[in-house]
C-alpha cells in the first residue's frame, strides 16, 4: 500500500519543484486538452478502438477516456499518482503502437510525450508537492519509506 503512495524523493526543493510543474501541467493538459473532449466517447472513438481489435469496444472507448481525463486530473493533483501514470503510460502506448503506429512521428509524438512522462512519475511518484504525502502522512506511513536520492 505505501508504494502505491510512495515518492522518490530528491534532496532538492527546487527540483521537486520542477517535477511538480511537469506533472501538473502533463496531468492538466492530457485532462482537459485530450481526455475531457472523449467523455462520453462519440461514435467515432467506439469506432476507433473497434477498428484496433479490441473485444467490447464501447467498454475500452470509456477506460480509455477515463485514463486520460482521470488519470490525467490524478497525476496533476499528485493522488494515487504511479496507479494513474501507468494507466496513462498503457493508453498511451496503446495510442503510439495502435492506433499511430504507421503515422508520421508528429501525429504521434503527443501520444509519446504523454506516455513517456506518465511513465518516469510511474518511477518517481508525486514528489514531496503531490497529495500521495498527505495520504502517506495520514495513513501512518513514515517518510523513511520512501526512497531518497542525494
Amino acid at each position: 500500500m505505501c508504494q502505491v503512495f510512495g515518492a522518490v524523493e530528491v534532496d532538492c526543493p527546487v527540483a521537486d519543484g520542477v517535477l511538480t510543474l511537469l506533472r501538473m501541467f502533463a496531468g492538466f493538459a492530457l485532462a482537459f486538452g485530450h481526455g475531457l473532449g472523449k467523455l462520453p466517447p462519440s461514435e467515432k472513438f467506439v469506432a476507433t478502438v473497434t477498428n484496433l481489435g479490441f473485444p467490447a469496444p464501447g467498454l475500452f472507448a470509456w477506460a480509455a477516456a477515463l485514463s486520460e481525463f482521470g488519470g490525467g486530473l490524478l497525476l496533476a493533483l499528485g493522488l494515487l499518482t504511479r496507479p494513474a501514470a501507468t494507466m496513462v503510460c498503457f493508453t498511451m502506448l496503446v495510442a503510439v503502437v495502435g492506433q499511430h503506429r504507421s503515422d508520421p512521428f508528429k501525429a504521434m509524438e503527443p501520444a509519446l510525450l504523454y506516455g513517456t512522462i506518465a511513465l518516469s512519475f510511474v518511477l518517481l511518484g508525486s514528489s514531496r508537492f503531490g497529495l500521495d504525502r498527505l495520504v502517506r502522512r495520514a495513513l501512518g506511513f513514515s517518510e523513511l519509506s520512501t526512497t531518497t536520492l542525494p
